[in-house]
């Protein structure tokens, strides 16, 4: 899977991250989509990485969606902890 197939993973798994962690981002549509495709790289690296699962060349492998979703909800997280409203 080259870096057209991981950016648009990205974008899927940014979407399915929003879905699963519902609220208002600090940066929009456009702020968690880049989460998203962040967050599909990150995931893929640490899977490969640390976890001993080497990235398949595949789109459909569930663990590559698992490690992408997974990189994605941790990266919206983060996001919002340093940039989310404070007045709340």
């Amino acid at each position: 899977m080259g870096i057209v197939g991981w950016i648009i993973l990205g974008l899927l798994a940014g979407a399915i991250a929003k879905f699963l962690l519902p609220g208002r981002d600090p940066g929009g549509f456009i702020g968690t989509t880049l989460i998203g495709v962040a967050g599909a790289f990150i995931g893929g690296w640490i899977s490969a990485r640390w976890l001993d699962h080497p990235i398949t060349k595949q789109f459909y492998d569930g663990a590559t969606w698992a490690a992408a979703i997974g990189g994605s909800l941790v990266l919206l997280i983060i996001y919002r902890l340093l940039f989310g409203d404070s007045r709340r």
